[in-house]
C-alpha cells in the first residue's frame, strides 16, 4: 500500500498547493478509491478566486474537486456490492439518511449533508479518497472514466429538467451556454424537447451549442430583456414552454421571465448575486412558475443510463486535459476559458 497521496489543496484565495497527505482508510460502509478523473467545476474556481460561495467560506485548507470517478482500491466492513477493481462514478453529496428531507427522497436539502469540496469538507482531487459505498455507482465496461466524472454536472441537468417537467414536444429556452447550460441542452433533447434555443454572450460557446444539437442560438449583447424575449419568440414560433437559466446573471434571469410563455416554468440553476431586481409582477400576472434547484437527488442512476445508452454524449464537452501535478495550470485554463475551454479534466492516476 502506497503512503503517498498527492492532493490539490486550497489554502486561501489564489493559493492552491500540491501536497502529500495520509492515505485514508475505508471505514464501515465506505470504499477507498484510487482516483482517476476529476473535472473542474465553476464552484471549484469560485472558491479559488473568492475563497467563498455565499455562506460557505474556506477557513482552513481544503482539498478541491467533486466531479469525479475512480477505481475501488479497498472496501470497508459491510460493503458487498463493490469490490477492488470496480470503476465507479462518485456522487459527491452524502446526506444523513434519517431527516425528513432524506426520508422524503429530497436528500439534496438535508441540512447535515457532507458534500465534497464544500467547506469544511475535503474534495477528491487527490490520488486516494474514501467515500460512502452506496453513493458510488459502478460504470459499465464501455463507459470511460471521463464520462463517469461528467455524471456530476449531468445530474444537475437531469434535476433541472425534472423540476421543469420537460417533456415531449416542448419548446425550451436555455440561458447560458457554459458546461451546465450545455448538459441541460443535451438532457432536454433526450427528454423529448422538440425545439431548444440557447443564449450566451460568447459566439464560440454558441457554436459549440449548435454542434451539440441546439436548434437555435441567440447572442446577447446589451439588448433589454423584453426585446430579447420577442426575438426568442420569433425563433421558436412563440415563447418557450420552459426556460432553464444557467448563468445567474440578473439580466439573464430577467430574460428568462420575459422569454417564457404565460403559464410556463422558469428554473433557476445558475447562482449569482444574493439579491437582484426582477419583473416579478410580469411573472405573477402571467402565472409563470419560478423554481429553484439545489444540486440534485436520485439523479445519478438516470444520468448514468443516459450516457450508457448513448442518448447523451458528454465527451465533446471535454476540451482540455491535465495531470494532477498540473492542477494550477488546469485551474487557470478553466478560469480564463483559454483555448475555448469548456470542461477541464484532471487525471489523478500517477
Amino acid at each position: 500500500m502506497t503512503t503517498e497521496n498527492l492532493s490539490a489543496v486550497l489554502y486561501s484565495v489564489n493559493d492552491i498547493r500540491l501536497e502529500n497527505r495520509t492515505v485514508p482508510k475505508a471505514q464501515k460502509n465506505e470504499v477507498l478509491l484510487r482516483m482517476d478523473k476529476v473535472g473542474i467545476c465553476g464552484s471549484d474556481v469560485h472558491y479559488w478566486v473568492n475563497g467563498r460561495i455565499g455562506d460557505f467560506v474556506v477557513t482552513k485548507p481544503m482539498v478541491l474537486g467533486h466531479e469525479a470517478a475512480g477505481v475501488v482500491h479497498e472496501v470497508g466492513e459491510g460493503v458487498t456490492h463493490l469490490k477492488p477493481g470496480d470503476r465507479v462514478a462518485i456522487e459527491p453529496g452524502v446526506p444523513c439518511r434519517s431527516c425528513d428531507y432524506c426520508k422524503g427522497g429530497r436528500y439534496n436539502l438535508c441540512l447535515d449533508i457532507v458534500f465534497c469540496a464544500t467547506p469544511p469538507y475535503d474534495g477528491n482531487l487527490a490520488r486516494y479518497y474514501t467515500h460512502a459505498a452506496d453513493f458510488c455507482y459502478k460504470l459499465p465496461d464501455h463507459m470511460t472514466m471521463e464520462e463517469g466524472a461528467l455524471l456530476e454536472p449531468l445530474s444537475v441537468a437531469v434535476h433541472a429538467c425534472r423540476r421543469a417537467r420537460v417533456t415531449i414536444g416542448q419548446k425550451i429556452l436555455i440561458c447560458g451556454a457554459g458546461p451546465i447550460g450545455l448538459v441541460c441542452l443535451l438532457t432536454a433533447k433526450a427528454m423529448g424537447a422538440s425545439s431548444v434555443i440557447i443564449t450566451d454572450i460568447s459566439e464560440s460557446r454558441l457554436e459549440v451549442a449548435k454542434s451539440l444539437g441546439a436548434d437555435h442560438t441567440l447572442l446577447v449583447s446589451g439588448e433589454d430583456a423584453e426585446t430579447l424575449g420577442k426575438q426568442i419568440a420569433g425563433k421558436l414560433d412563440g415563447p418557450s414552454d420552459v426556460t432553464i437559466e444557467c448563468s445567474g446573471a440578473e439580466s439573464s434571469i430577467r430574460l428568462a421571465i420575459f422569454g417564457t410563455k404565460s403559464g410556463g416554468v422558469v428554473v433557476l440553476v445558475g447562482l449569482g448575486p444574493a439579491e437582484i431586481k426582477l419583473p416579478i409582477v410580469n411573472a405573477a400576472v402571467r402565472e409563470v412558475d419560478i423554481r429553484g434547484i439545489f444540486r440534485y437527488a436520485n439523479c445519478y442512476p438516470t444520468a448514468l443510463q443516459l450516457v450508457a445508452s448513448g442518448r447523451v454524449n458528454v465527451k465533446p464537452l471535454i476540451t482540455h486535459r491535465f495531470k494532477l501535478e498540473e492542477t494550477v495550470k488546469a485551474f487557470e485554463t478553466a478560469r480564463t476559458g483559454a483555448g475555448g475551454a469548456i470542461k477541464v479534466m484532471i487525471s489523478c492516476s500517477d
